[in-house]
């Protein structure tokens, strides 16, 4: 089994590295897509148990969210946002991966992203909220989803980009 915690294949990582990729891909003629979906923070929010330092610390994060948008800019997809899904810092921080990882940074680092992308107009999927209103069995291990509520949560985007693109 993959862990999920060090980014590989289509999981993007941190914001740096979602930063990196886009960069790459625009070095090489862009992206053919008409929607570039893009999500980062819950790698970023990664606190070291010994110091409390993020992996990405919040002044990073935004200046890292404000290049992606303006990059995103010179690309092909438009850009659409997907807000941080919570955690359980509960299960989290019981499970021995060497970082915990903390509720109240999810809210902040999404407040951070919020303000950005409201301020350059770009469009958000606020799959925070709709995680939340699921119920309380969300978690098949310490931040991933059990495969009901997955397909719940694609079931959202699906039908979020359907009604987006019709307009």
């Amino acid at each position: 089994m993959l862990n999920l915690d060090n980014p590989a294949g289509a999981n993007g990582g941190d914001s740096a590295r979602v930063l990196a990729f886009l960069q790459a891909k625009a070095r090489a003629g862009g992206i053919d897509a008409d929607i570039l979906l893009v999500n980062c923070g819950l790698h970023d929010i990664k606190t070291n148990i010994q110091t409390g330092a993020k992996q990405v610390g919040p002044e990073t994060y935004a200046a890292n969210l404000h290049a992606i948008v303006k990059l995103s800019e010179k690309l092909k997809p438009q850009l659409v946002w997907i807000r941080t899904t919570p955690c359980d810092e509960a299960i989290h921080n019981t499970f021995p991966v060497g970082f915990h990882r903390f509720r109240a940074d999810v809210e902040s680092y999404n407040r951070i992203a919020d303000g950005i992308m409201r301020e350059a107009g770009v469009p958000v999927i606020d799959l925070n909220t709709f995680t939340l209103n699921l119920g309380a069995d969300l978690y098949c291990d310490h931040v991933h989803y059990h495969e009901p509520i997955r397909e719940k949560q694609a079931a959202f985007i699906a039908g979020w980009l359907a009604d987006y693109q019709s307009k």
